[in-house]
This record gives structure tokens, sequence and C-alpha cells, in this order.
């Protein structure tokens, strides 16, 4: 993507993010945390960083994720996405490189996510985060994750169980729910809510 390309698609992005009307979820009781969708201007049509949790977490082990965490005390959604961004994955974004946010999304695990979408300027060979946490960071070509997302039905949950084809497996919510809000809204500058799709059970804990 030369840099006259990855301007525009910058400000697209930004403008599409502006349009949107972002629910927001006030539970009280739940813990608050913040994810990164982070756009990386590798490529020619840009790509997202998607890591691969460590084999050895006591939670969602070896599953796809999104750079991010719970947040600290006084911590907004961007700062905590920004930190948890460059502790999982090394890209150095400062507050004027967040683009936007998406919806809330609440997980069976006990949180309330808040996506940052963040500009993460040109594509790097050195990401990386601690071997503790991360095993791996992926550039994944937008193209690559703007697609049809897969609905299943689970006999445990009344709502829709959402999925994301990649690399031979599947993204899983909140992750992939997540990602495909940001296709619809951020790509196509579509209204699109999904905090009623559901994640496996594996995922619930």
């Amino acid at each position: 993507m030369n840099h006259e390309s990855a301007a525009l698609r910058r400000e697209s992005l930004t403008a599409n993010l502006a349009r949107f009307d972002r629910m927001t979820m006030d539970r009280p009781g739940l813990t608050p945390a913040s994810v990164a969708v982070c756009v990386m201007s590798a490529g020619d049509e840009g790509s997202l960083l998607i890591t691969r949790r460590a084999r050895g977490l006591r939670a969602h082990a070896g599953q796809w994720a999104l750079p991010g965490g719970r947040r600290d005390p006084g911590e907004s959604a961007e700062e905590a996405a920004l930190r948890e961004l460059c502790e999982e994955t090394g890209v150095r974004a400062a507050a004027g490189d967040v683009l936007g946010l998406l919806d809330d999304y609440v997980t069976r695990s006990g949180y309330v996510i808040t996506p940052a979408v963040v500009w993460g300027g040109a594509g790097r060979d050195d990401l990386a985060g601690p071997a503790s946490e991360v095993t791996r960071v992926y550039q994944v070509p937008l193209h690559d994750l703007d697609v049809d997302p897969e609905f299943v039905r689970i006999p445990e949950s009344s709502r829709p169980v959402i999925r994301l084809p990649l690399f031979g497996r599947y993204v899983h919510a909140p992750t992939a729910a997540i990602i495909y809000q940001f296709c619809q809204v951020a790509l196509h500058g579509n209204e699109v809510r999904v905090g009623h799709y559901d994640a496996p059970v594996f995922a619930w804990r």
C-alpha cells in the first residue's frame, strides 16, 4: 500500500467510525476491558493484528484474540487498548491513532469489552508479545477477514454462535463478533450490531 492509499484508507475508516452511533453497556458487576482492532498498512488492502494466545494460559488458551485485556483503575478504554497493543504486539500507537470505537460486547466470562480501532502504521516483521501470553502475532490481510460469517446453533444458547474461518480453523466470539462489526462498520459504512451473537461453550469460561 503506497503512502497516498494508506492515508485515504485511514481517512475512510475514521469517517465511517465517526458516523457510527455505537452502543455502550453499563454493567457495574462486570469487569471493563478493551481490545485494539489494529489496522496495519501492509499489503495492497491493509491487515489486522491478531494474536494466538499462549497454551499455558488459564483462560482461553490457544485461541485467536485481538490484543487486549482488563482496564486498570482510572484508565480509559482507549488508553487500555493502546497499552495492551504495545504489551502484546510491540506496536506503539498514540492517542491520535485511535480512529474510533465499536459497540461494547458483553462476554459470558464476565467482561464488558470496548473495541478501539487503532491505526498501527506500516507492517513490521518484528511483532511479538510476551511468550507467557502470546504465541505469535499475525498480520492478517483484511480481505481474509472481510468474509461472510458462519452461524451455528447450540443447545446451550438461544443465540446464534458466530465464527469466522481463518487459516483452516475458526475465530470465535467475542473476537469474531468484533472483527465482523469492524469490517461492516469501518470498511463498508454499514450499521451492524453484534451483541446478540454468542460464543461456543468452551469460550464461556
